[in-house]
């Protein structure tokens, strides 16, 4: 089975026609309003009724600390497949999270080390929230960098400690790395963003095509 797709920081809904004719399996919207790809509550509404004529991609909502106004807002007015978290929720609060919401939880992880890798898991269902875990770069010490979406790698042997484990892979991601990145880790899905943009919250219709035929291609070890 090829690996899944997301493509995430979508804002347009050209950016989004782009990832659904390419064949993404998740596409993702941001409610952080420091990112350069964030959404308002009703245009990723928007975007999600658009997903949703499509009919084959699920959609996720990319939350960064939200609280509990925020989670049912999302609910009640997005209504996505998926909520992300994407920053220091604990693995309690994002049990609190899908239990409020209903929805399922993928939590995205920095790590730099195969000890955090093997840490992580403790944020899975039944203990925590999480459904799923995504591996990410950790963010440049720069109080000002944001939590994801930097365009940063990080040293992929370390998820060895995951292997033969579902999670999800983003970091730094580009269509000329990402079949590397499958058959070194197994990932069984990938997440890009600025991996795809022609600048900082611009997607590139071209990207996006190249990276999907990339990651579908590619041969998990």
């Amino acid at each position: 089975m090829s690996t899944r797709v997301k493509i995430c920081g979508l804002r347009t809904a050209a950016a989004l026609e782009a990832a659904l004719q390419a064949g993404a399996d998740l596409v993702g919207f941001v409610l952080y309003p420091k990112s350069p790809r964030n959404v308002s509550l009703a245009e990723a509404a928007a975007l999600v009724r658009q997903a949703r004529a499509d009919g084959h991609a699920r959609t996720v909502t990319l939350l960064v600390d939200p609280d509990d106004t925020l989670v049912d807002r999302v609910v009640a007015e997005i209504g996505p497949d998926l909520i992300q978290l994407h920053g220091h929720e604990t693995p309690e609060r994002a049990f609190e999270i899908r239990s409020r919401s209903g929805l399922p939880i993928l939590k995205a992880v920095p790590v730099a080390t195969a000890g955090e890798v093997e840490t992580a898991f403790g944020y899975l269902a039944p203990r925590g929230g999480a459904n799923l875990l995504m591996f990410d770069a950790k963010p440049p010490p720069d109080p000002a960098a944001l939590p994801g979406g930097n365009g940063l790698a990080f040293d992929w042997h370390i998820l060895e400690a995951a292997r033969g484990r579902d999670f999800a892979l983003a970091g730094g991601l580009t269509p000329e790395n990402v079949a590397a990145a499958i058959r070194l880790t197994g990932a069984s899905l990938v997440d890009v963003s600025s991996g795809v943009e022609s600048r900082p919250g611009e997607k590139n219709p071209e990207l996006i095509r190249r990276f999907l035929q990339a990651a579908k291609a590619a041969k998990q070890s």
